[in-house]
This record gives structure tokens, sequence and C-alpha cells, in this order.
């Protein structure tokens, strides 16, 4: 498995003048749990069970960047830089670690690199021979990869494994990556080109697709309402919540609403949705029909009726696990958006 990593390979030339400079300390970042694992930032003091694990042929033979023998000060080296990505937010690599006689045990490693131009991550990981077969690389690749499409600015995620790594293909199937071609790639530890099975995944084959509704008779569409709000601060700014973990189409950013219950009304459905997610009061006075967006997904018509609230009681705070954002009007196409709310955005600056 391809696991994105700093140059293998040390600096040909050192001046043993110049001292060392200072480790970069780890970021804060909180732990990803699984059932049995944590995924959580490498520290400078991993480096001599990350060498131990990582200097063993089978596992480097596996990884394009990794040499073998790999040199213990690499470990270190590799580290620093794992720490830098993760504060400039260029990658998120992290130490998988499981817990043995109440002792945290490193397992092996998982990350992904980020391009934020193309909104593209790349997702490499490996486990120690020790934990081979027992789930380990499958519960920490999902993982991160379901933490990465909610909370990464990416909207798909790539990942290649050598054609002779049949395990690594298979994890990457389970946790719901498809295949997409084969090419070469050359390996550091055997130094010659290696063909390989390249993967990609999209955030609807992580959480599924939007939702879908039951089929009407004749085969037609149903269709969908669904109430939307755009509260408008007193700077003119619009919050936008962006959908957590787990959730379909998670990561993506949307105005507050949600489905009518049988019998609502739009208002009584912002109303409603509005305690339940951000914890304010709204009187129907205050909302204000400003647009709607009409959107055909595989399953379903939406139909969404977006309202304007200037007005509100409480302070809107987060109840369902999203991230809230106050956007300037002429910055809400910066934020990535279902289909279906994308037409709402120009009408909305304009107005703003």
């Amino acid at each position: 498995m391809t696991l994105p990593t700093p140059p293998a390979k040390r600096p040909a030339r050192r001046r043993a003048a110049v001292p060392k400079a200072p480790e970069p300390s780890a970021p804060v970042f909180a732990p990803l749990k699984t059932e049995r694992l944590t995924l959580r930032p490498f520290r400078p003091g991993d480096a001599a069970g990350l060498h131990r694990l990582i200097n063993d042929f089978d596992i480097a033979r596996m990884l394009e960047l990794v040499s073998y023998p790999y040199d213990r000060a690499l470990a270190d080296e590799w580290i620093a830089a794992s720490i830098r990505g993760l504060a400039d937010g260029t990658a998120c690599h992290l130490a998988i670690v499981g817990d043995e006689d109440s002792k945290e045990v490193l397992v092996g490693a998982v990350g992904i690199v980020v391009d934020r131009a193309a909104r593209t991550g790349r997702l490499g990981y490996w486990v120690g021979r020790k934990y081979w077969g027992h789930g380990v690389a499958s519960e920490a690749a999902k993982r991160l990869t379901s933490w990465s499409f909610a909370n990464l600015d990416v909207d798909r995620i790539a990942a290649s494994v050598a054609t002779d790594n049949p395990a690594s293909a298979a994890v990457l199937r389970r946790i719901g990556f498809r295949q997409v071609g084969e090419s070469e790639q050359v390996f550091a530890s055997r130094g010659t080109a290696v063909p390989i099975w390249r993967f990609e995944a999209t955030r609807d084959d992580v959480f599924g697709p939007a939702e879908t509704e039951k089929t009407e008779p004749g085969g037609a569409k149903p269709l969908l309402l669904v109430a939307a709000c755009a509260l408008v601060d007193v700077d003119g700014r619009v919050l936008l919540a962006r959908r957590p973990e787990g959730k379909k189409m998670a990561g993506l950013w949307e105005f507050p609403g949600g489905k009518l219950n049988p019998g609502e009304t739009p208002e009584e459905a912002l109303i409603r949705e509005l305690k339940e997610e951000l914890d304010i009061d709204v009187a129907a006075a205050c909302l204000a029909p400003f647009a709607f967006a009409s959107h055909a997904y595989d399953g379903f018509h939406l139909l969404m009726p977006l309202f304007l609230c200037r007005r509100w009681q409480g302070t809107p705070k987060p109840k369902e696990k999203q991230t809230l954002a106050w956007v300037s009007a002429r910055r809400l196409g910066d934020y990535e958006m279902p289909a279906a709310d994308k037409p709402l955005i120009p009408l909305l600056r304009d107005f703003l």
C-alpha cells in the first residue's frame, strides 16, 4: 500500500557545525477513536517503535517511498515532517495505536495528503507484521477516510496498491473504494517499477448517496420537501452548517433546516429545526420567503424553499455535531455545498 511520506532518502550533505533545529511540537488534534484503536498524531518518542515496525522488507516492499534497510534517523525525520504537515494542513499522518496489558502500543500508520486546489486526498496505510490479519488496516483506513470527507476540503480520495498486495486491495474495496485503473510505480525498496492498481472513493461511496424516498407509482421520482433558512447577522454574514461525519453528504456546507414532517408548513418545520439544530427561537413573522431550489437527485426530486431570517432569540450553537461558520456574502461560493444549494448562492449574494 502506498503511504504518502516525505522522501525516504536522507539529504546527501550535512554540516556538522550547524546545530540541529528543534523538533516541532505536535499541533492540537483530537485523536480519532475506533472500536479497538486510537489514531493520533505522531510524537518524537514514537521514532524507535516506528523504526522497529517499518524496518521489515515485507512491509517496506509494499510502500512506494520507503527504502530498505530503513535507517533509524529516517524515523525521526519522518515524524518531524508529519507534525509539520498536520500543522499546515497539507497532510494528516497518524499513528495507529492499540492497548496491550493497559499500555499503549504502536501498531502502524495511516495518512492522507491533501491537494487543496484539486480538492483531492491521497490515502495510505501500513501495519506491523504482528498485526496482519486482524482487520486493523480496514478499521484505521475506514475511520480516517470517513473523518477526512467530513472535515477536510476533499471531494475525492485516491489510493494505490501493488498488484502483488491483494490484501491491501481488499481493504480498500471493503471500505468503499473503487478500482479505476492500472499503472506502474517505482518502489524505493525494490529499485524497480512495480505494477499497481489505482483506487478512488467519493463521499457517496463512503457514506452512501443522498437520501432516497419510496418510488411513486409508475416509477416517478418522489418529491422531497425540505425547508432551509439563511440566518443573516448584523454584519450581513450568513450562517452555514457543515454536515458532520456519519451523515449523507458529510463535509458539505448547507443552510440550516430540514424535512417537513407530515402536516407541517415550511415555517413550522424551520422553527422546529432551528431549535433542534441550533438551539435558537424563531418566530414565523421573522421568516421571509426568498427563493427556492428544485433539484433532481438519483432517487428523488428535491424542492427546497429558502427563507431569510434576521431576528432570533439565543446564540446559534451546534447541537448535532455540525460545524458552524458565519460567512460574508462574497465568500459564500468558497464553501462546497450540495448541488441543490449552489444555485441559491448568486441570488443571495446579489441580494445581500
